[in-house]
């Protein structure tokens, strides 16, 4: 038994990816039956849940943003460096390349995950209940609910919100309670989520670009016979070029409807991104002392 699992509901662009993976391993003779589940957080899991059922080999298939997994691979912080990815297709065009083999070398030598692929999970922007955000003065005594991500709390902190993170099962919840006053996704989390309910200011900052690790079990993946890596892989290129462009089409699909519902939209050119910069320059310098000088420049070209 094949078991596949995310964690979105059924209009994500990561449910979608999935589900092609799923129909091109049918397809295509995959042997054995498939337990798909598009969002085991209807069963009521968490999707830290998800991410271990995977690493200890209950589950063989998911995905997970990489900030999920830097504590454990330090190397993957090269792809929450804050405001250094211009390009989607250059930063992904980098991952199917050298900047990927370094970084799975690292996953497999440091974890019990192997990967598969690198998916778009879009560039990241503010939302919250307060003000417009404009200016990181803006931001100063708001909560933040981000991901487990320590890179990514550093960066929220320097410019002035107070970051926590909570499993993304408890995001809703957290913003319909006021535990936090605001939050970071890419667009299509924020309608996703329908976090406008909440939520009627947004700050197009990208301050990250989000990048998912389609993952499986090492030791799994290593059983596999030649024939299955070969069908599974033709699986994961023909999933990854679907959700890949669906994921540039959908940002501007979003921020047209968010428009149409009168959400509150800053585009960049309305922020004060200089003073962002600013406030996260000492962040991404320690970051990146931190980081192989190769890695940085295959992803960055610095």
């Amino acid at each position: 038994m094949l078991r596949v699992a995310g964690y979105q509901g059924p209009s994500s662009i990561l449910t979608q990816g999935l589900a092609c993976l799923v129909e091109t391993l049918k397809s295509n003779g995959w042997k054995s039956d498939i337990d798909w589940i598009p969002n085991v957080t209807d069963h009521q899991e968490k999707a830290a849940n998800l991410f271990a059922s995977i690493e200890n080999g209950s589950r063989h298939i998911g995905y997970m943003a990489s900030g999920y997994l830097s504590a454990k691979v330090p190397e993957l912080e090269v792809l929450e460096l804050p405001f250094t990815v211009d390009n989607r297709e250059t930063a992904l065009a980098a991952l199917d390349h050298s900047a990927g083999e370094i970084l799975g070398q690292a996953v497999h030598q440091k974890t019990e995950f192997h990967i598969l692929g690198f998916w778009d999970n879009g560039f990241r922007h503010l939302s919250n209940a307060a003000r417009p955000i404009q200016h990181p003065n803006d931001a100063v005594g708001l909560k933040i609910r981000t991901l487990d991500s320590a890179l990514y709390r550093a960066t929220l902190d320097a410019i002035g919100f107070k970051a926590l993170t909570s499993d993304v099962k408890d995001l809703v919840s957290w913003i319909a309670e006021d535990i936090v006053q605001a939050q970071e996704n890419p667009l299509t989390n924020y309608m996703g989520f329908e976090l406008w309910k909440h939520h009627p200011y947004v700050s197009l900052t990208h301050h990250f670009f989000g990048v998912l690790l389609l993952v499986c079990p090492l030791a799994w993946y290593d059983m596999l016979n030649q024939e299955e890596r070969e069908l599974l892989a033709h699986a994961v290129t023909t999933s990854t070029a679907l959700q890949r462009q669906l994921a540039a089409k959908q940002d501007a699909i979003t921020l047209a409807r968010m428009q149409e519902m009168g959400v509150k939209v800053l585009s960049k050119d309305a922020l004060d991104l200089k003073a962002f910069y600013k406030c996260v320059e000492l962040v991404s310098l320690n970051a990146r002392a931190q980081i192989p000088k190769d890695l940085l420049a295959a992803y960055l070209g610095s």
